[in-house]
């Protein structure tokens, strides 16, 4: 279970801030929407956007701020820390850093569907210190990383 609070500022806030809602039944992501003043974001440029939305979830869960896709192929907006964490233990807003990759101004219009929020379940894990490298099992990609599999 998710507990929902709707935050309501007047002098950040155009409408009343809304819960998010999923779009289709088999959507994995509920839509955000923007309650705030239409705000352009310039070519290149990063903005915290406030959403009036305060969450208490359960211990061992977090909430993932996501892109909308659309949003990204068609305006090239993207949420920028994607995915944006939300613990379980916060309570303050729930906020979402929107980036201009494009070189065209975007207005975060009041109402829009800026992002999506999607619930995961963390594992608790239980750290076993090892004296040397050796400890380590040995698997078939070792220190393999950054590309060293290839392209195709």
């Amino acid at each position: 279970m998710v507990k929902l609070f709707l935050d309501y500022n007047e002098d950040e806030m155009k409408i009343h801030p809304e819960e998010p809602k999923k779009a289709t039944v088999g959507s994995s992501g509920y839509d955000i929407i923007y309650p705030g003043y239409d705000y352009t974001l310039k070519p290149g440029e990063t903005k915290l956007f406030k959403t009036g939305i305060k969450l208490e979830m359960l211990p061992f869960f977090e909430a993932q701020i996501r892109s909308r896709s659309g949003l990204s192929l068609k305006h090239s907006i993207a949420v920028l820390n994607a995915p944006g964490t939300i613990d379980s233990d916060y309570r303050g807003d729930v906020g979402v850093i929107l980036h201009n990759f494009g070189d065209k101004d975007f207005v975060v219009e009041t109402g829009m569907r800026i992002a999506q929020l999607v619930f995961c379940k963390i594992e608790r894990v239980i750290f076993e210190t090892a004296k040397n490298e050796k400890m380590l099992n040995r698997s078939q990609r070792d220190d393999g990383g950054f590309g060293h599999t290839g392209l195709l």
